[in-house]
């Protein structure tokens, strides 16, 4: 990073929505910021069948580590049988996402709305 470059700080605000956790993140998702960040996120994917929308509008930056603590979670929610969607309309980031091929990885939705929308988990009888 430049030396004059001015480090915006992380958060990870969450609140329940009709029974989906809306995890809010803003600043830089990067190496400083992704144990803290990680931690937050594994509390609120241990349980059965979590239901997560990572809101990234705020996401001024994120990097390789970044990526991987959304995949960690990605695959926390799915070995839960759960659900995660992102909120992104940032060209920047979702262009990072189809160069790095996890476009297809992430159910990607414009605003909060649209991913809260569809935030019924079908569970299979039996």
């Amino acid at each position: 990073m430049h030396e004059n470059h001015a480090r915006s700080s992380p958060s990870h605000l969450a609140h329940v929505v009709a029974g989906t956790t809306v995890v809010e993140l803003g600043g830089e998702i990067d190496l400083l910021a992704a144990p803290a960040l990680t931690a937050r996120l594994d509390a609120l994917t241990a349980g059965k069948r979590p239901d997560l929308v990572l809101d990234l509008r705020a996401v001024s930056f994120i990097d390789c580590t970044g990526l991987g603590v959304l995949c960690r979670s990605r695959n926390r929610v799915l070995t839960r049988q759960g659900r995660l969607r992102l909120v992104s309309q940032n060209p920047c980031f979702l262009s990072i996402l189809g160069l790095t091929g996890l476009a297809d990885a992430f159910e990607i939705n414009p605003d909060l709305p649209t991913a809260l929308a569809a935030s019924v988990i079908t569970v299979p009888a039996g």
